[in-house]
């Protein structure tokens, strides 16, 4: 009778081995996220959609002479690059790798947000929002007010992204500084989203069809 009993001693510390190691995966060192966490998965896909923000933002100041859409790069540049610096930042601090094999966007669809009104990875594999290449060609061959009318219009699509992500998060995480960010994104984004859809009205435009839900 002691081999059974031994047997499932062993299936009971293999079992709980295996629960420390998930528990580890997702929360890592001292509390801290771990890889597969949401706020790790958070941190490096926003870290790439700000990236490309910036890119744009930087096309645009370098051919416009429009004075507000110049000042709105500017701010997008700043408060983008700043928050990037933030988000690698806090992987480095949490001891995590910056870049990862992991597909966009999995730290939704894993942790139980992957479904229908919530943020997703398009056909073409880009997070929410996220230009196309032919479009971030586009806006480096128009000038003059056509290239500032589609800046507008691609940066309101991108910034509904962001805010899809950063409301993703605000419903997986409790962790101070990511859900404090995750909402100053959601505040700041919505704010730009208003001006620049003014912006366009100026220039006899309309922004693309919302992708918010």
């Amino acid at each position: 009778m002691e081999k059974p009993a031994k047997n499932s001693l062993l299936i009971a510390c293999a079992v709980l081995v295996l629960v420390a190691a998930g528990i580890f995966l997702v929360w890592g060192r001292g509390g801290t996220p771990g890889d597969t966490s949401a706020e790790a998965g958070f941190a490096r896909d926003m870290a790439t959609h700000h990236a490309q923000a910036v890119d744009m933002s930087f096309t645009i100041r370098d051919k416009t002479q429009s004075k507000d859409v110049r000042n709105l790069a500017y701010d997008i540049i700043t408060t983008q690059s700043n928050q990037r610096g933030m988000f690698m930042g806090w992987l480095q601090q949490w001891e995590l790798d910056q870049a990862t094999d992991r597909r966009p966007m999995a730290w939704m669809a894993e942790h139980g947000h992957g479904g229908s009104g919530t943020a997703t990875v398009s056909v073409a594999g880009l997070m929410p929002g996220m230009a196309t290449p032919d479009e971030l060609t586009k806006l480096k061959e128009l000038q003059g007010t056509a290239a500032e009318v589609l800046y507008l219009q691609l940066m309101i699509r991108h910034h509904e992204g962001g805010v899809q992500m950063a409301e993703g998060l605000l419903k997986l995480s409790t962790r101070d500084e990511v859900v404090s960010m995750a909402q100053k994104i959601v505040n700041g984004q919505t704010g730009e989203i208003k001006l620049m859809t003014e912006m366009l009205k100026q220039r006899g435009a309309q922004p693309y069809p919302t992708i918010l839900k």
